[in-house]
């Protein structure tokens, strides 16, 4: 055991909690504090864009800690955010101190918001238990949504709409949804996805302004808004204007580091870490989750690796590190990601970013069942699965063994003949 007496945690997500509960698990004896600008106790994220959005789910259920958090003998400071830091203390909003020997930087990221995106009650973004709720409400007064954004989340929240029997018209700036991430191909077939539920999926449309839905500033009608006094609206770079009852803006995230600055660290994309989470540029602080970058040893690259088993993982490295403990097993660098869509479960393991080529591994001649692989030079750098969990899980060991394009056919025939 070293010197550290006080960790503060700040951040009370996945990563944050799991932080806490791993100091423990690793016997430290002193004081942690966890700050958390939501008053909720930790809960689970993913849920809000599904279970909870549908209300299929109590909220109670997405609850992180099973049992009670002083169990963990935590100062909890909920409902407060971190507003600056040096390198002793923690500045709070509600105007504590917390003086600190670790500090363990567990934030997240926040959604992006697009230009002139208006304060309106029937728009809206997801990321908070709040954002869930109002987003709930007005899907229950609704027969029609706009997604702004084909991303995952907005993926999820059109699939729940739809599920709900909204409406749905999705809008999305690149010619293929996912296409930076899973490649044409794929994009195309999570686009197909869509459609065949009943979506109006619009690619390579841009927003130029949200617009009045009783009509756009030239006039003009807006198809398919107008039907209630709430209604949202957006004039598109071609002139067009589509609206709906509601609406939900899924463009990606972006880092909330101001509180930071005191470090006086580079930011960038995401605190660089080394493979144990410390900050780069300190001896003493420490990021897990959405906001770290830790060292991938296969491509020797960083990158923040915004899923949920990443941050579960690094928090178990970063608590043995604090605790001058052996790092029993150091974090696992290989992404895992899964959404849960119209009942299917797309899985994505490895880093599709480092491929060139994208090889169809099972076809089905359906949705459900295909595997896509991604290979760099011959060599399998991830996968993608449409609900076939047995494939899926087969390939996250051969991205792991790097193994050839034969090897993988080869692997998976045996296991589909």
């Amino acid at each position: 055991m070293n010197n550290t007496e006080q960790v503060v945690v700040v951040g009370a997500g996945l990563g944050g909690l799991r932080t806490v509960e791993s100091l423990r698990a690793a016997g430290f004896p002193g004081r942690i504090s966890l700050i958390g600008d939501e008053p909720h106790e930790p809960y689970d994220r993913p849920p809000l864009s599904k279970e909870l959005l549908a209300g299929t789910w109590p909220e109670q259920r997405a609850t992180l800690y099973r049992g009670k958090l002083s169990e963990l003998d935590v100062s909890l400071h909920l409902g407060t955010a971190a507003v600056g830091v040096d390198a002793t203390a923690v500045d709070l909003a509600d105007g504590n101190r917390l003086g600190y020997d670790a500090l363990v930087v567990a934030i997240g990221v926040r959604p992006r918001q697009l230009p002139g995106q208006p304060d309106h009650p029937e728009l809206h973004l997801l990321r908070t238990l709040e954002h869930c709720r109002a987003l709930r409400d007005s899907i229950s007064r609704a027969r029609s949504m706009l997604v702004i954004g084909a991303g995952f989340i907005g993926a999820e929240v059109a699939a729940t709409a739809r599920t709900a029997g909204l409406e749905v018209t999705m809008l999305e700036a690149l010619p293929v949804p996912f296409e930076r991430i899973l490649g044409a191909q794929m994009g195309e077939l999570c686009a197909r996805l869509q459609a065949d539920h009943g979506v109006t999926v619009r690619t390579g449309v841009q927003v130029a302004q949200f617009v009045d839905p009783q009509g756009d500033p030239a006039g003009n009608a807006v198809a398919g808004a107008g039907r209630t006094s709430g209604a949202v609206a957006v004039r598109l770079a071609d002139g067009s204007t589509v609206g709906a009852d509601c609406g939900v803006v899924g463009v990606g995230t972006v880092i909330d580091s101001a509180w930071l600055d005191g470090l006086g660290l580079a930011i960038g994309n995401g605190l660089a870490c080394d493979g144990t989470g410390l900050v780069e540029g300190t001896g003493n602080v420490y990021a897990v989750g959405d906001v770290a970058a830790w060292p991938d040893p296969t491509f020797g690259d960083r990158r923040r690796i915004e899923h949920w088993t990443s941050a579960t993982e690094q928090a178990m490295v970063v608590a043995q590190r604090i605790t001058g403990r052996e790092i029993t097993r150091p974090a696992d660098v290989l992404p895992y990601f899964w959404s849960d869509q119209y009942g299917l479960k797309l899985q994505l393991i490895g880093r599709p970013d480092r491929a060139s080529t994208v090889e169809l591994l099972h076809d089905p001649g359906v949705i459900k069942g295909t595997v896509a692989g991604y290979f760099a030079e011959g060599t399998l750098v991830a996968a993608l699965a449409f609900h076939s969990p047995r494939l899926l899980n087969r390939c996250r060991a051969l991205v792991r063994e790097q193994a050839t394009e034969h090897q993988v056919r080869a692997t998976l025939s045996e296991l589909v003949s």
